[in-house]
């Protein structure tokens, strides 16, 4: 596969979709954002302008570019217009969820059409070893904001063809953003050393210290830039609390990775930061 594609489909039109599939269009790639629900999609159509309005208030984008991003989104919800190349999904982090959605794109294209992950720890070989033709398996792990945030993690496991992975390699750089190969491992680099950012920080909590804005204050201060509460209500709490028992279990649960129960509080209670209105902070 040479990178003259430039269609490229994104399924999930969540928060990490909706960015993933801005930054490809930004880039001058026709997108697909793929949702089965219309709702979903109206909302991603509405992110991405919003996005684009403020990236023109801050004079980092012309109108005229801004519009031309938005004409190069399709947004769809019939699967099988998904007849592609390589595909990258940013849906629910379920593996079963992932493997079928992988498997339905599979069963009407090419056995080298690349199948791409955007999920943040998951093992890609339990994927791939699902799959047909696992060898076009990879992850491609962005970060949110994904228009933003330069690292994208590139995931390979045992069974990913080499060629599969330069491809992917090339295509990180050519949305201008800074790939790392990592191998396949429980969180891969950045969620499993993050953990203890927001595990280590809601124990002090748990401990006594609860003023949570001094927190994110004083790690501002020491040079992060943005404290792990407002992170954790940034990303979802939802989906935080989702990767911290992810890696947690994959290494056999020690101790020292085990998810909060502040947070778990907070998912019960549908408290998931900034897309509900309330996290730790209120918005």
């Amino acid at each position: 596969m040479s990178l003259s594609i430039n269609k490229i489909p994104v399924c999930g039109a969540g928060t990490m979709g909706s960015g993933i599939a801005q930054v490809f269009a930004t880039n001058g790639f026709n997108t697909l954002l793929y949702d089965v629900s219309e709702e979903g999609l109206a909302k991603a159509k509405q992110s991405i302008h919003k996005n684009l309005q403020s990236l023109i208030q801050k004079e980092k984008l012309s109108e005229i570019e801004a519009r031309k991003v938005l004409e190069r989104i399709q947004f769809i919800s019939d699967i099988n217009n998904l007849t592609i190349d390589v595909v990258i999904e940013a849906i629910v982090e379920k593996l079963d969820v992932k493997v079928e959605l992988f498997q339905k794109i599979a069963s009407y294209n090419s056995d080298k059409t690349i199948l791409a992950s955007n999920t943040s720890s998951l093992s890609i070989e339990q994927l791939a070893n699902k799959i047909d033709h696992p060898e076009r398996v990879i992850g491609m792990h962005f970060f949110n904001p994904a228009p933003l945030m330069k690292l994208v993690e590139v995931i390979q496991c045992k069974q990913t063809n080499p060629a599969v992975v330069n491809m992917i390699l090339e295509l990180t750089k050519k949305l201008g953003k800074t790939p790392v190969l990592v191998n396949d491992s429980p969180g891969f680099i950045v969620n499993r050393v993050a953990r203890h950012y927001y595990l280590e920080s809601m124990k002090a909590v748990e401990q006594g210290f609860d003023d949570i804005p001094a927190i994110d204050h004083l790690l501002e201060n020491v040079g992060f830039k943005m404290g792990p509460f407002k992170l954790m209500d940034l990303i979802g709490m939802d989906v935080n609390y989702s990767v911290s028992n992810i890696v947690w279990e994959s290494l056999d649960k020690p101790h020292r990775f085990k998810p909060s129960i502040i947070q778990k509080n907070k998912v019960d209670k549908g408290e998931l930061g900034r897309k509900t209105g309330k996290g730790f902070y209120t918005y």
